[in-house]
């Protein structure tokens, strides 16, 4: 592969090891800067902005952001492939939103395939055409957000509408090796059991979808808000129990019976 794909430098926040979320196997999670949309709830706040920030958190003040090349992360990610060729793992590019930076993000997928580390994105499909021809080919697990099938409710709570999010959805499932849609589970916003069913019938629609994930709210980036100056909006909220959880998960089952559907993922 050409040096030139090496040398291509971007902007992330975290590196996570040894997950055993976000795609099969124990995953290295690389955070990248940058993001579409502002959902309410995002759990990685200082992922929103491309730019460095500084985060105050229990009285310390870090730098969030730090620039890197595709060898200096495909490199440190390649430290854990022991863990991956054992466990069927990989990479996951994770955010903020990946197709954000979608050289970098190209390069780091190609870098991974040549190492023999598979690889996975999480996304929330909201990207030129031209960016999913792009990185998607590159990807062996796409995990894509779909958050509400109301255009208007999706924009109030995420800045954006779902219009091109719910195109990109049909598409990236012609082209994708393996598409799986998660729907974030947040109080007031999409917990009926309409709604969820309504997902998950979108879900089934998708061809090559096999699973449905659904992810409980919760409140562990809260803190995060106070610590680059932002007020977290959500504060009221109380996470859904488990008996709601399987409320919705049987309301899911019975709109998509050919799914597997989840909580969690």
């Amino acid at each position: 592969m050409e040096e030139e794909i090496y040398q291509r430098r971007g902007r992330i926040f975290d590196v996570q090891r040894y997950s055993i979320h976000d795609g099969p196997g124990i995953r290295t999670i690389l955070f990248l800067k940058g993001c579409f949309l502002r959902c309410r709830w995002c759990c990685n706040p200082e992922s929103q902005s491309y730019e460095i920030q500084q985060m105050t958190l229990g009285g310390k003040t870090k730098t969030v952001g730090r620039d890197v090349t595709v060898r200096e992360l495909i490199d440190e990610a390649a430290m854990d492939r022991i863990y991956f060729e054992r466990s069927g793992g990989g990479i996951t590019l994770s955010g903020g939103e990946c197709l954000a930076q979608p050289e970098f993000t190209e390069g780091i997928l190609r870098a991974a395939h040549e190492y023999g580390i598979t690889t996975a994105i999480e996304t929330t499909g909201f990207a030129p055409r031209e960016v999913l021809d792009r990185v998607i080919p590159h990807v062996d697990y796409v995990l894509m957000d779909v958050k509400h099938m109301d255009c208007g409710k999706h924009a109030a709570f995420t800045g954006k509408p779902n219009d091109q999010i719910l195109a990109n959805a049909k598409y990236i499932a012609s082209i994708a090796r393996s598409l799986t849609i998660r729907t974030p589970v947040i109080p007031n916003f999409n917990d009926t059991p309409a709604e969820i069913a309504a997902i998950s019938r979108f879900a089934a629609s998708l061809p090559g979808v096999t699973e449905h994930h659904l992810l409980p709210y919760h409140r562990l980036g809260q803190d995060k808000y106070a610590g680059i100056g932002r007020n977290y909006t959500l504060s009221h909220l109380v996470p859904p129990s488990e008996s709601e959880m399987q409320r919705l998960k049987a309301a899911a089952e019975s709109a998509a019976p050919k799914l597997k559907i989840q909580i969690g993922g």
